[in-house]
């Protein structure tokens, strides 16, 4: 549609062209509203060498990396400072995610993060604990009060530490828009990071978009310098579609820093007419999870190395993406020569520019790998739509926003060879092909559900060994689950309570111990509920990353005899509880 425009004006092609170079060139930080974030109003949180380990939209499996994540140089116990005059809004404690963290609320409408903290400050902790004792919970999320917990700049708020969904000791730090709790580049905010390093393109990827994302390998080009840009080996790409879209492998740093992180801005062009981009910036947690269309799923799911589209999959709402001339697929409609420029920046705006030339070439035949069944007649799931199956044991319900892409149905059938198992084992598409929302799993048990285990139904969820249960919801003989992936499902039974572990026999002196620590094990790996009392009371177990449950000795626990009581209940409802007794 592109190429035939510029052939319908041919007599004013060379004025056409020229009047496009001088829009790209003005128009470039254009396409994107402008920034108007407050410069140098924010400090460094930690009082630490300054050094990131990951910056704001670096990929993650399932979602987009939110904030910075500052160095605490290898150790715990760093002061975390507030970066900005405020009040202490919120604090959350919680085993995964940010462990613990701090919210702040400043005066200007944005809010600053703080997280996998290893413990706030004296006043801050008092208050935390005592909440959490009020609601018999370790893991809260706390709304505090504006006149309780004020702030100067640079004030003293806690010790950085690795709680939560840390690989090791670091402060994740994020600004917010208090209102809308969208999370903004903080690389957009004048912090002294220093960064005149451009961003580096690894790899092309180009697709044929005749046909779903899912159901192809995209072709993969190495890429090499050239008199200060990047291009491939080849002279001329040649294309064996008319219709095309191209992703690439990019990364970005810091001056003085080897940790490659993501990358800001992507732009695509045709001939010199912008077509498509993306930007990271201003994304909330209801829409992190659209990294799954921001990225090739399939290839980086399937071991392969992570591939950013330059052009917006047909599930994805406009989140990241600006469509400028299309949606950044290139149609093809002549055998002329055409050239692509993708330009790759970082939030410093420093730049690289990927340049190649492409041409149509002879297309191909379509092949069907089945003579038996047409493509027509092969039922496809569409992004956009409600997709429904079902048949005498499976039913499937799709929300309209499930999908990105569309995928030919896949669904097989297999016996189960679990003693706990009440169905096959069905393989619904695979786990190559991602879910944005929730949907339903409804599934018909092949064999009478006994008074015993009704209430103790489960549906397994199983893609190469990592899998999990949900409890499933009864109707009849069908019992169903939401869920938001793929793979291989079943309708199990789980009788079996967990199993509690205690660093201690009955009866035994624990003068010595600094702690208490209790390993639940459950065969389906999920533990629902924990409770522990000391002599009849709630007694504050912590749990961070999930493995264990940790009581520190405190004033709760004086010298003496105790009694200990532990309730321990998993997915299914199964309850286990156990009484020990010891002197301190």
């Amino acid at each position: 549609m592109l190429i035939q425009s510029f052939k319908k004006y041919s007599l004013h092609k060379s004025f056409l062209f020229l009047g496009i170079v001088l829009f790209c060139s003005s128009a470039d930080a254009q396409f994107f509203a402008p920034k108007n974030y407050p410069q140098h109003y924010f400090i460094y949180p930690v009082d630490a060498r300054i050094s990131l380990a990951a910056n704001f939209g670096e990929l993650r499996p399932n979602h987009y990396h939110m904030g910075l994540d500052c160095r605490t140089d290898q150790v715990i116990n760093k002061s975390v400072k507030a970066a900005a005059e405020g009040y202490i809004s919120r604090v959350s404690v919680a085993p995964f995610g940010y462990g613990q963290a701090i919210y702040i609320n400043h005066s200007n409408g944005l809010t600053t993060v703080y997280g996998h903290l290893h413990r706030f400050n004296r006043a801050l902790e008092k208050y935390v604990k005592e909440q959490q004792y009020k609601l018999e919970s370790w893991n809260v999320d706390l709304e505090i009060p504006p006149g309780l917990f004020p702030v100067e700049k640079g004030q003293f708020i806690a010790y950085s530490g690795s709680t939560g969904g840390s690989m090791g000791p670091h402060c994740h730090f994020e600004i917010r828009d208090t209102k809308t709790e969208k999370v903004l580049n903080e690389l957009l905010f004048g912090l002294p990071i220093p960064d005149n390093v451009p961003p580096a393109i690894v790899r092309l990827a180009m697709y044929d978009r005749n046909k779903s994302t899912y159901s192809q390998s995209p072709e993969l080009f190495g890429l090499k310098r050239l008199n200060g840009k990047y291009t491939i080996a080849q002279n001329v790409l040649e294309v064996h579609s008319d219709k095309i879209s191209f992703g690439i492998s990019a990364n970005d740093k810091q001056s003085g820093s080897h940790n490659p992180n993501g990358i800001y801005e992507a732009i695509i062009y045709l001939d010199g007419l912008p077509l498509s981009a993306f930007q990271l910036d201003s994304i909330s947690y209801a829409e992190t999870r659209y990294v799954n269309a921001n990225v090739d799923y399939k290839t980086r799911a399937s071991g392969g190395s992570y591939i950013q589209h330059l052009s917006r999959l047909p599930g994805y709402p406009p989140g990241v993406y600006k469509d400028i001339n299309g949606n950044g697929v290139v149609e093809l409609t002549d055998e002329d020569i055409h050239q692509i420029k993708i330009v790759v920046k970082d939030a410093n705006d420093n730049s690289s520019v990927l340049e190649f030339k492409i041409k149509k070439d002879l297309i191909p035949l379509p092949q069907n790998p089945n003579p038996t069944l047409s493509y027509s007649n092969q039922k496809e799931f569409l992004p956009n739509s409600v997709n429904i199956f079902e048949n005498e044991n499976l039913q499937l319900y799709l929300p309209v926003s499930t999908l990105y892409d569309s995928v030919s149905f896949a669904c097989s059938e297999r016996k189960s060879v679990s003693p706990d198992s009440y169905s096959s084992v069905y393989s619904i598409f695979s786990g190559l092909i991602p879910a944005q929302d929730y949907f339903t799993v409804r599934v018909k048990a092949d064999k009478q559900v006994n008074d015993k285990v009704a209430d103790r139904m489960l549906i397994k969820r199983d893609w190469k060994g990592n899998g999990s249960v949900i409890a499933a919801t009864r109707d009849g003989d069908w019992y169903s689950a939401k869920v938001n992936a793929f793979g291989d499902f079943e309708l199990i039974a789980d009788e079996v309570p967990p199993v509690i572990s205690i660093d201690f026999h009955d009866n035994a002196n624990i003068s010595r111990y600094h702690s208490i620590v209790i390993a639940p094990r459950d065969n389906n790996d999920e533990i629902k509920n924990f409770r522990a009392e000391l002599d009849g009371k709630w007694l504050m177990f912590s749990n961070d990353k999930g493995r264990k449950y940790i009581y520190t000795f405190d004033e709760r626990c004086p010298r003496g005899k105790h009694e200990l009581k532990v309730s321990v209940e998993d997915e299914a409802g199964n309850i286990t509880e156990r009484i020990v007794h010891f002197t301190r």
